[in-house]
C-alpha cells in the first residue's frame, strides 16, 4: 500500500549499523509491508533517499503525531 505523509518531529533511521540518522521534516511516500515501512523523500536538490523502518516504529510514529498520513 503507498501512501503520502509529513513528517513533523523527530523521525529516525539507522543508516547501516552506524548511527541514527533524522528523516527531515516535509513529505514523503509510505510504502507499507507486513514487517516494515519504506519511506522515501527529496532533499530539494532531485535527490531522493529512502529508508525502511520498522513496522512497530512506524506505527508508534504515527501515534505520536509525528508521521501524518494525508488524505486522513
Amino acid at each position: 500500500m503507498n501512501q503520502h505523509a509529513m513528517i513533523r518531529g523527530e523521525v529516525c533511521f539507522r543508516a547501516g549499523d552506524g548511527i541514527l540518522m533524522p528523516v527531515p521534516d516535509g513529505e514523503v511516500d509510505i510504502e507499507v509491508a507486513d514487517d516494515s515501512v519504506t519511506l522515501s523523500w527529496n532533499d530539494g536538490e532531485g535527490n531522493v533517499t529512502t529508508t525502511a523502518i520498522t513496522r512497530d516504529e512506524y506505527d508508534r510514529y504515527v501515534q505520536e503525531g509525528k508521521i501524518r498520513l494525508l488524505g486522513r
